[in-house]
């Protein structure tokens, strides 16, 4: 349990819930809410004074010191100093989230050779990683994670808030695989499991929809945005009006399975012939690229780009989606791959309101997994992104 009795576990980010909280609420629901309406408010807006977080907030001022006084003694907010004044009357304490108090441990399961983990600050800024070679299919696959969690925590030489894992696979709202084959994993509680063996918080997404968190939160994405992550496999992660989209049956976004065009195409580990994923994923794609003419290899990539362009369309059509952010090796995926994908998806939606539809590489590189993994421990513990 934490300080203030709310489950070690409580997750907020799932599901049919805004990010960032942004007004008041039913009584019932107020005091988690507004105490992350207080976190958010200074987590985005850096220090401030009690007084200018009630008229942030719209929370009373005596609310605003009680609420103030109970996260400075849980150790998630500190005072900064005063505030510089000219004007007569003693000078306001500012008070921020303190970044430094505490670290977030995340792990990114979705690489082909390795797992990679760090050790961030409440910024997602990384100050610590390592890295452990993908275990072989009859080794034990969770030990081998909670190995790496373990030599993080170690690293953080902070106060651990909580621990976040994008793993390949369809990952419900429990923190349960459902499915990941690539692991041998159906049903896998892996959120219990590492929960029980870390004695730590613990939040577990689809990698895509870890991803997807960070865009949003470090990155330059608003609140309608589909991130298209591409690696061993490929994936999708969705946003809506803010809200993580995932589906009756958490499965939003998985693309990578749904076939492309009536021209067969090369056979996907599923069995089926003409998979998104068979055209796009980094191994086919580098296959077919490596193995083309130098002057063929542009043709390569912009065919695979018409690919992608046609399997997003419909999901454009379907929910006004303002951008398509494409995460994975820029060496593939920028350039003509991304513009023929963007010109597919003009040419396939209507002009009028689809025409200035986004489609670019992500800033965050590599690390993109690891910093959503930071967002799900942030919203699920502090309720901020």
């Amino acid at each position: 349990m934490t300080p203030t009795g709310t489950p070690m576990t409580a997750r907020t980010f799932g599901a049919g819930r805004a990010l960032r909280p942004s007004a008041k609420v039913l009584p019932e629901e107020a005091r988690f809410h507004n105490r992350s309406l207080v976190l958010q408010t200074l987590y985005r807006g850096g220090a401030m004074s009690r007084a200018d977080l009630s008229r942030e907030t719209g929370l009373t001022r005596v609310t605003i010191s009680d609420l103030v006084g109970e996260l400075i003694t849980d150790g998630y907010v500190a005072e900064q100093g005063v505030r510089e004044s000219s004007g007569p009357g003693k000078p306001a304490i500012l008070v921020d989230v303190d970044r430094s108090g505490h670290r977030i441990v995340g792990l990114d399961l979705s690489g082909s050779d390795v797992f990679t983990g760090a050790v961030m600050t409440l910024d997602g800024e990384i100050v610590a990683r390592r890295q452990v070679a993908v275990p072989g299919r009859d080794d034990d696959v969770v030990a081998r994670v909670i190995e790496l969690a373990r030599e993080l925590i170690a690293d953080a030489h902070a106060p651990v808030l909580g621990l976040g894992v994008g793993s390949p696979g369809v990952v419900d709202d429990d923190g349960v695989v459902l499915a990941a084959p690539n692991f041998g994993w159906e049903r896998l509680d892996l959120e219990g499991v590492l929960t029980e063996a870390l004695a730590l918080p613990v939040m577990i997404a689809n990698d895509a929809n870890a991803a997807v968190l960070a865009e949003y939160s470090f990155g330059d994405a608003g609140d309608d945005v589909l991130l298209v992550k591409v690696g061993r496999g490929v994936g999708a992660g969705l946003l809506a009006g803010g809200r993580p989209l995932r589906g009756s049956r958490f499965a939003a976004g998985e693309i990578g399975h749904v076939t492309i065009g009536t021209d067969g195409g090369p056979r996907c580990v599923c069995g089926k012939d003409g998979c998104l994923e068979a055209w796009i994923s980094v191994p086919a794609l580098s296959a077919r690229a490596d193995a083309a003419a130098s002057g063929d290899r542009e043709g390569v990539l912009r065919d695979a780009g018409e690919r992608l362009g046609i399997a997003l369309a419909p999901i454009v059509g379907a929910l006004d989606l303002s951008e398509i952010v494409l995460s994975g090796p820029s060496e593939l995926l920028d350039g003509p791959l991304a513009a023929a994908a963007a010109d597919t998806l003009r040419a396939r939606t209507l002009a009028e309101f689809h025409d200035d539809v986004r489609v670019r590489m992500t800033g965050l590189g590599q690390d993109i997994v690891l910093r959503g993994a930071a967002v799900m421990v942030l919203a699920g513990r502090l309720g901020v992104s």
